[in-house]
C-alpha cells in the first residue's frame, strides 16, 4: 500500500555551519567592530547576544540570511522574548524546531479528512504516516498540505508504492 511521511526536520550541522557563518561576518563588519555580538548553539537552541536591541535585529536579520544561503527554512526559528543581561547587553533564545507537535499534527490530519480523500493519517511520534491505495491520491494530500498555511517547513519523505 504506498505511503509516505510529513516530517519535519533541520540540519543542525547545516545550523552550526549557519552560526559560524555569522560569527565570521560579525568579527569582520564594521558596525560590530567592538561589539560582544554573539550566537552559540547549544542543542536545538541558539542564544543570541547583542550589545542593544539595533545590533540584535542586525543580528537576526544575519541568521536568517545565512539561513537562507545554506538552504534552511528560516521558519524553523522560534525567537523567544528578549531579556537584559549584564553590562547592558541583552539576550534572545532561538529555538530551532524539530519535529510536528501534537497540534500542527491534528489540523493536518482534519484538513486531509475534509478534503474526502481516500487516504488514511496517523500520528507516529513525531511524524505524520499517510497511506492510500492510489499514488494520486497521495499526490494530492501533498498538494493539499502545501497548500495550507503552516509556518513551519515540512519535508515529505518516504514516498513509496
Amino acid at each position: 500500500m504506498p505511503s509516505f511521511d510529513i516530517v519535519s526536520k533541520t540540519d543542525l550541522t547545516e545550523v552550526d555551519n549557519a552560526v559560524a557563518g555569522v560569527m565570521r561576518e560579525v568579527a569582520q563588519r564594521f558596525d560590530f567592530k567592538g561589539s560582544k555580538c554573539s550566537v552559540e548553539r547549544s542543542d536545538d537552541k541558539l542564544t543570541i547576544m547583542a550589545d542593544d536591541d539595533l545590533k540584535l535585529k542586525q543580528m537576526h536579520e544575519l541568521l536568517r540570511g545565512y539561513f537562507s544561503r545554506r538552504k534552511l527554512d528560516a521558519g524553523a526559528l522560534d525567537f523567544k522574548p528578549v531579556e537584559k543581561a549584564s553590562g547592558n547587553m541583552v539576550r534572545q533564545e532561538v529555538v530551532v524546531k524539530q519535529g510536528i507537535d501534537r497540534d500542527l499534527a491534528k489540523t493536518i490530519i482534519k484538513a486531509i479528512k475534509d478534503s474526502k480523500q481516500k487516504v488514511q493519517a496517523a500520528v507516529q511520534g513525531d511524524e505524520l504516516r499517510v497511506t492510500g491505495k492510489k499514488l494520486d491520491d497521495l499526490q494530492a494530500v501533498i498538494a493539499l498540505v502545501r497548500g495550507l498555511k503552516i509556518e513551519m517547513p515540512l519535508q515529505y519523505l518516504n514516498f513509496r508504492d
